[in-house]
């Protein structure tokens, strides 16, 4: 049984097209379970067309799902911090956050559970201790939650934007202005429906903050501030804008200048520690590879 509690940040879009990202799934794979009975909301039937609100517990009855074991591997973690409520972790460009259908091992969960057995289970075997995500080949700072109650805390104060988090980002394009805001509401693409899309159509708030750091002849060099957390929230913000971030193989239609990903890096987090209520933050800078491609266009 695989278990999913839907967050602010992933809520009000209908069961089958949330499933599709969370599981990745197809979409007739969904509709088949949903009508088989075997995904259920909250413990009750539900059809496609429902739409998934806040704290909703979505539980999934699949044979695969139930037979592909997660297990602890040995593979090396940056820790930045640990208690015995929390970890603050650097998660390399290249990593996937969590296991999903057919991706079941080399992810940062399969690292987590290796580094320790004291990880909170609100969001079920999958996914333990994560509480919000970065992409894949985003590098930089996630908070982990060891026990329920640190898990509940924190995906609270995240939901009521309490949670602080910045990134640098390296974009195509000489930005004129030092500072701006982005506020454009983000739904999933109606063509693609793993690209996601500024539109009025199934979407909702997404605010973005930015202030420039370093122009290039070619290129600006910034600091964005999350005020929500949509998928490929910067991403696509920026190149609404007209500012795409360099190397992103989604959001850019120029060509990838190697295989590192998107120039995007989670350089700062901070929150008030769910036990002791001190305001603590942390940051890390990005790894040499950005850096390297920043120096390309110095």
């Amino acid at each position: 049984m695989n278990i999913i509690n839907v967050t602010e940040e992933k809520a009000d879009i209908r069961i089958d097209k949330y499933l599709i990202e969370e599981l990745n799934y197809s979409r007739s794979k969904i509709q088949k379970l949903i009508k088989n009975g075997n995904i259920k909301v909250n413990d009750q039937n539900i059809k496609n067309s429902y739409i998934v609100r806040v704290d909703d517990e979505i539980k999934i009855n699949d044979h695969n799902i139930q037979n592909a074991e997660i297990v602890p591997e040995n593979i090396p973690l940056d820790i930045i911090y640990e208690d015995e409520d929390v970890i603050v972790v650097n998660k390399p460009s290249g990593m996937v956050v969590h296991p999903a259908a057919g991706h079941y091992t080399k992810t940062l969960v399969n690292a987590l559970l290796y580094h320790s057995k004291d990880l909170s289970n609100v969001n079920g075997d999958a996914r333990p201790g994560i509480i919000h995500r970065i992409d894949k080949d985003t590098s930089g700072l996630l908070l982990v939650a060891k026990n329920d109650e640190t898990h509940a805390l924190l995906a609270k104060d995240l939901q009521e934007r309490k949670i602080l988090r910045k990134y640098i980002a390296l974009v195509e394009g000489v930005i004129p202005h030092d500072h701006g805001t982005i506020d454009a509401p983000i739904g999933r693409d109606s063509i693609d429906r793993k690209k996601m899309a500024v539109t009025d159509i199934n979407a909702k708030d997404a605010v973005t903050h930015f202030s420039v750091i370093e122009r290039f002849n070619k290129a600006t060099l910034i600091e964005c501030k999350l005020e929500t957390g949509r998928t490929h929230q910067i991403r696509l913000h920026m190149q609404y804008i007209g500012y795409p971030i360099v190397n992103d193989p989604v959001y850019n239609k120029k060509k990838v200048i190697n295989n590192f990903g998107q120039m995007l890096h989670a350089k700062t987090l901070g929150f008030n520690h769910p036990r002791t209520k001190e305001y603590i933050e942390f940051s890390v800078e990005a790894p040499k590879e950005f850096t390297q491609i920043v120096d390309t266009y110095g």
